[in-house]
Formats: C-alpha cells, structure tokens, sequence
C-alpha cells in the first residue's frame, strides 16, 4: 500500500482519486502506520540525497567537440548535460540537454561511458551517462550555458573545465 500512495503523489497522471483506508482495529492501523511511515521516510531521505542521474553530451561537430561556459556554480566549461526528469529515458535527457543548451539537434546518439564517483560534482553525487552525438551547426547557448563553443580536440586542455569533465575529455580522446 505504502508504494501505491507514494506513485500516486508522484505522477502528473494517475489513477487514483482518492485512498480509502479501512483497517479493522488500532493494532492493524498501527501496523500500518509504522510501515507507510518508514517507507515513505526512507524515500524522501533518498530522494533528497542522492545519488542523482544526470547526462552528459559530447557532440562531435566539424572542428572538434561541444563546450559550455557555465553561467551557474560550479563555473567553468562543460560538456553540455543536466539531470534526468522524472518519466524520461537517458537517451531523451541528452537529446533535450543538448538541444537546451547548445540549440543543436543532435543525431547517432550512443552511450558512451557511465561515470559514479561520488566526488565528481561538488554539489552533490551524481551518476552521469556520457553520450557521444553528431550535430551540424552553430552552437547558441542557451538555458544554463553562458557560452557554447566549437573546441578543437585536445585543446581543452588549457581550458577551465568542471565537474570531473577533464577526465571524460582524456577518456574520449584516448577513443579517436
């Protein structure tokens, strides 16, 4: 039951309009409580830290790849990338994060690596799957991206880079 009022709170669309209880007697209710109430706790508390998913994109345009400037904490430049919503795939969330960010519509969307060290986003722990896309054209930043501009490969280096994004960079270059 605990799961069937937790999905119902959750979703936008559902199918529940209401949610009679009927317990027998106080030791049935109790139960009861004891049992919603620990669940439901246990899901907020692990809703609210963590780890969260997130994508990230390397979009491979004629020049060399996609970077962001970052407009909000932690500053720097990214690989274009944000959280999963609720109800999406991984695959949508990069296409939507890249369209966001960049206004580039991307194609050959492919998973590429899946990065989990706690320690990689300062906010926060994330789990972030790394795409590897194509896109033609002029990145224009948008949504959370100061900045968005054709990097050649490698030359990133000297640049100020965020997240553990360096890394994913290293990683991608030691593929082509």
């Amino acid at each position: 039951m605990s799961q069937e009022i937790f999905r119902h709170i959750r979703e936008e669309k559902h199918f529940l309009k209401e949610i009679d209880l009927v317990l027998r007697n106080d030791e049935d209710f109790k139960a009861f409580r004891r049992t919603a109430e620990s669940y439901l706790n246990h899901i907020v508390g692990s809703l609210c830290q963590g780890p969260f998913v997130t994508v990230d994109t390397i979009i491979e345009v004629e020049g060399g790849v996609v970077l962001i400037k970052r407009s909000n904490p932690p500053f720097g430049w990214a690989i274009p990338g944000g959280f999963l919503d609720y109800g999406e795939s991984l695959e949508e969330a990069a296409a939507r994060e890249a369209k966001e960010e960049t206004g580039l519509v991307v194609t050959n969307l492919r998973q590429f690596h899946t990065y989990s060290n706690p320690e990689r986003d300062p906010r926060f722990h994330t789990i972030s799957t790394v795409f590897i896309c194509q896109a033609k054209g002029k990145p224009e930043a948008a949504s959370d991206a100061a900045v968005a501009r054709i990097v050649g490969l490698g030359a990133w280096r000297d640049m100020e880079i965020a997240f553990d994004h360096k890394r994913v960079l290293e990683d991608y270059s030691r593929t082509r």
